[in-house]
């Protein structure tokens, strides 16, 4: 099977572990596992309970404690409506591997994550994009993806809180969208990896999965709850979605591991602790970015809804790689080159770090800009 290169996550192999302020970074500042226990109460150096783990297999789906505390996210899922998976990018991969044959039709809302275009397309599917425009904030133009969806089309892929641009489709979007996927009988997958982040309200979007039949929503501890280091995400969608999306997992991963599980569940058990955290994180810099924005005559930006990154235009006569080149040479600050994800004249901007280093990372920058014509 031959399929592109995967432009961002080959950009973030390349530089992450050499810059000195990581502004590509798209998680919320990482917890310790220290951090997650203390939050926990569970104060001993190891859980008697984790401590007691016989390291089998586990269970294949997922425990049926971390299921159902995957199915409490949403608003009418139960644990039978939950696939425990490696990440986010495992659960993409799986529902495409389950549903997408070769000839088949798929739409993709682009910008997005470059799974969901090239995936598709590496297993003979057609791929349609619909390509959001900054002029509309970033939000997709219905009559336009009505006009793409056609009676043979598969499935419609998109990432709502969307990476890179952080915007937010709304419960009413999020309808319209459902309303276009029935008249095609359409499988919808929602990439939600960012989901508990809005900037104002509770911070928790409405999920597809909850509003359509045939919606799928993917998550993982990654974005949101602070923990990547345990490679854990989530399948949400019909009972028999997860029965064939099985008969693909038992192929490739068979089960996460037991520890994985374990602090995921400990995690998800204080959601709302974490969620609070992680958006106190992202409101507090968001403003800080603004200011940057406000105060920078080369950049502009569309303030994000949601998620933890931003799609920012810089005024430079520089393509956009060679700009953060130049940016990581200079100033050794990283952000994410447009190009690598199809949208050059632009750079994505995580600001979900801590406020210093988002800070002094955007002064370094700005200095830069002052003394460079680039």
């Amino acid at each position: 099977m031959k399929i592109a290169p995967f432009g961002v996550e080959q950009w973030m192999n390349k530089w992450e572990n050499h810059c000195d302020f990581n502004l590509a970074e798209t998680c919320v500042e990482s917890l310790t596992l220290e951090a997650l226990m203390r939050l926990a109460g569970k104060t001993q150096a190891m859980p008697s309970e984790l401590a007691a783990m016989k390291m089998t297999y586990g269970a294949i789906t997922g425990s049926a404690r971390l299921r159902g505390l995957v199915a409490g996210l949403y608003e009418g899922q139960g644990p039978d409506n939950v696939m425990i998976t490696h990440g986010t990018i495992g659960a993409n991969h799986l529902v495409y591997q389950t549903l997408v044959e070769r000839g088949d039709h798929v739409v993709a809302i682009t910008p997005t994550y470059q799974q969901h275009t090239a995936i598709p397309r590496s297993m003979g599917a057609n791929v349609s994009e619909l390509a959001l425009r900054e002029t509309d904030d970033w939000l997709p133009d219905w009559d336009a993806l009505d006009a793409m969806v056609t009676p043979t089309t598969k499935l419609i892929a998109l990432s709502n809180p969307n990476n890179p641009t952080g915007a937010l489709i709304d419960r009413a979007g999020l309808e319209r969208l459902a309303g276009i996927a029935r008249r095609a009988d359409a499988w919808v997958l929602c990439d939600e990896v960012y989901r508990g982040t809005d900037q104002i309200g509770d911070g928790i979007s409405p999920s597809l999965a909850d509003i359509y039949a045939k919606g799928i929503s993917t998550g993982s501890t990654s974005k949101a709850f602070s923990l990547a280091g345990l490679r854990l995400g989530w399948i949400v969608g019909p009972h028999d979605l997860m029965q064939a999306v099985e008969v693909q997992r038992d192929y490739t991963t068979i089960s996460v591991g037991m520890i994985d599980d374990y602090f995921a569940g400990m995690a998800l058990d204080n959601a709302d602790t974490i969620l609070t955290r992680s958006r106190e994180i992202t409101r507090g810099n968001l403003a800080i970015l603004q200011d940057w924005i406000d105060a920078t005559p080369r950049a502009q930006m569309v303030a994000p809804r949601s998620g933890t990154t931003a799609l920012v235009r810089i005024d430079s006569d520089l393509p956009s790689y060679e700009l953060c080149e130049a940016l990581l040479r200079d100033t050794g600050v990283m952000f994410t080159p447009g190009s690598v994800m199809g949208m050059e004249g632009y750079v994505r901007i995580g600001f979900a770090n801590t406020p210093d280093v988002l800070r002094d990372g955007l002064a370094r920058v700005s200095d830069w800009l002052e003394n460079t014509k680039a």
